[in-house]
């Protein structure tokens, strides 16, 4: 049986797999869907429509699939879609989707959101990232699988966050930050690859080097950004990385932080 505190209110509509624990005073409202193995702490707020994979733990007065905070927002049917294995730590707060903006905001899986990070609506977060204290996105942001955000940072709307980029406590990220590079200040600029990250994370030596290369002629060649990318297209074809990392430069629409 399922340890479900008497306090607890559960809409009858609400879908939870057997084994789901849910604490004192906990709110969880109709069309929301627990997987297997989750935990609810006391006083979360849940409210759909959403779905919440296997395995992820909602700790104390986290509120998820709240309203967007858009004045666009007229009360339009809109989802919130978490994966497996995430972490939302205290006071955390996650808003579904906007008509306008998609419908939908969505959770990877294996992400870890410390106490008071924020997802605003329309955002779409990957796998195994991390959100430091108080971590904000505005709507329509995208974090990349492997990205760190860092303490009381902030994200503007419609920027993007690169895989395995690392941003630093209190910065302030107005166009796209760089994968694989570490994005710090108010406002932010980049100081060179995240060489301890990739390494932690099992990145070759050899990767890491092209993607220094990478860098330096993005940063130091006092080639324009234009230059930079043919320049890193011809020399380094054969790292991934810097393949990927070209492609996300080409892709961007707001610029990126250089």
């Amino acid at each position: 049986m399922s340890d479900r505190h008497p306090t607890a209110q559960i809409s009858p509509r609400a879908v939870l797999a057997p084994d789901v624990t849910v604490g004192p005073y906990a709110i969880i409202e109709a069309d929301v869907t627990l997987g297997a193995g989750c935990s609810v702490g006391a006083h979360a707020s849940l409210r759909g429509p959403m779905v919440i994979g296997a395995g992820c733990a909602i700790y104390p007065f986290a509120s998820m699939g709240s309203d967007p905070q858009d004045l666009k927002f007229k009360g339009e049917p809109t989802r919130l879609g978490i994966g497996d294995r995430n972490t939302f730590r205290e006071f955390v707060t996650i808003n579904r989707g906007t008509g306008g903006g998609g419908g939908i905001t969505t959770i990877g899986d294996d992400n870890y959101f410390m106490a008071y990070a924020h997802v605003a609506h329309d955002c779409h977060v990957g796998h195994g990232t991390i959100f430091a204290n108080a971590a904000t996105l505005a709507g329509h942001v995208t974090v990349e699988d492997g990205a760190t955000v860092g303490a009381f940072s902030g994200v503007h709307q419609f920027c993007r966050v690169g895989r395995q980029a690392f941003i630093g406590g209190y910065s302030v990220v107005t166009q796209d930050a760089l994968p694989y590079v570490k994005t710090v200040g108010n406002r932010a600029t980049t100081y060179g690859v995240n060489t301890i990250g990739l390494e932690r994370k099992g990145f070759s030596s050899e990767s890491i080097e092209a993607l220094r290369r990478a860098y330096r002629l993005l940063k130091q060649s006092g080639l324009n950004i234009g230059q930079a990318v043919e320049r890193i297209e011809t020399e380094l074809s054969e790292s991934e990385e810097c393949r990927e990392l070209v492609a996300f430069i080409r892709s961007s629409q707001r610029g990126i932080i250089k």
